[in-house]
């Protein structure tokens, strides 16, 4: 049985910082892709950073250069890290991985925790 768990969000000032992690059980986890996203109130999920099998990461341009997305395969937590924390970053963020190493591809994501929201204040 797959199990993602996320946890760091919290309440920041516009400016900081914060660390989400992902603890993940029952999936093969240093072999496939992984992914975070987030969804504001009334806006569509977003995918924000991925991480596939081979450690390859990609972000999206809202996070680009703010964020890093890495993981540690011996104790199975995926983890982002973001710096200069914006309002419009404010969202339940969600760590999902796939059954497959590849991020890209129409396949979609198998498995889903159920978020830790993040708050910027301005």
């Amino acid at each position: 049985q797959v199990q993602l768990v996320e946890s760091g969000g919290g309440s920041v000032q516009a400016g900081g910082s914060l660390r989400l992690s992902c603890a993940a059980s029952g999936v093969a986890f240093s072999n496939v892709c992984m992914g975070w996203f987030r969804q504001a109130p009334g806006k569509e999920r977003e995918r924000v950073a991925t991480i596939n099998g081979y450690a390859m990461t990609a972000y999206s341009d809202s996070l680009k250069g703010r964020s890093i997305i890495s993981k540690d395969n011996a104790k199975n937590i995926l983890y982002l890290q973001t710096n200069n924390l914006k309002p419009e970053d404010t969202a339940m963020y969600y760590c999902a991985a796939k059954s497959s190493p590849f991020c890209s591809g129409g396949d979609g994501y198998d498995y889903w925790g159920q978020g830790t929201q993040v708050t910027v204040s301005s």
